[in-house]
């Protein structure tokens, strides 16, 4: 793609690439975190790693679209890394049900967010678009597999979740300029 600095469909096409890649590497970091708190043999740590590997697919798919568009990836992703893990291995101390709820409140933004990105791109984009639905499609997923695998149930379920969102919302707004 040709652009220049300035160019406001471009930037906001980068914006989003920017804040996609960011979120699906926090993704892999929550997931890191949980991991190295549940191990590899429970039921939950068993649907966390499915769920882990296609976030890691996620984010290698928008890894390779940074480098191939010139995108500038967000400053904040030590942050990302270090916050990401840190609320993984947090919700899994608490039990597989916080463990849970921490995904269904981060697919819950996370749907919000990529709804949003597809009503803005339309047919402007068609591979961020095709890419960007496909993603949607497997986090709603696990939105789905964290609610029946108890997220409601997790202590200070209303609290918790409501923080998380909160969270995501933050990263999101800050990724995109950061």
């Amino acid at each position: 793609m040709n652009w220049k600095p300035g160019d406001r469909r471009a930037d906001a096409t980068h914006s989003m690439i920017r804040v996609d890649q960011a979120g699906e590497y926090g993704a892999t970091r929550i997931y890191a975190g949980q991991l190295a708190v549940m191990g590899d043999r429970s039921p939950a740590a068993r649907l966390v790693a499915g769920m882990a590997a296609q976030e890691e697919r996620h984010r290698a798919f928008f890894d390779a679209m940074i480098a191939r568009r010139g995108v500038r990836p967000t400053a904040l992703q030590p942050l990302w890394s270090v916050a990401g893990f840190a609320l993984g291995a947090v919700t899994a101390a608490i039990g597989p049900e916080a463990a849970m709820a921490c995904t269904a409140a981060v697919e819950t933004e996370i749907d919000r967010h990529y709804r949003q990105q597809l009503d803005e791109l339309g047919d402007s984009d068609q591979e961020l678009s095709d890419a960007v639905a496909r993603f949607r499609a497997e986090e709603l997923e696990h939105l789905d597999t964290a609610l029946a695998s108890g997220a409601e149930q997790a202590p200070v379920y209303p609290v918790l979740s409501g923080l998380i969102r909160a969270g995501c919302r933050a990263a999101i707004a800050l990724s995109k300029r950061i």
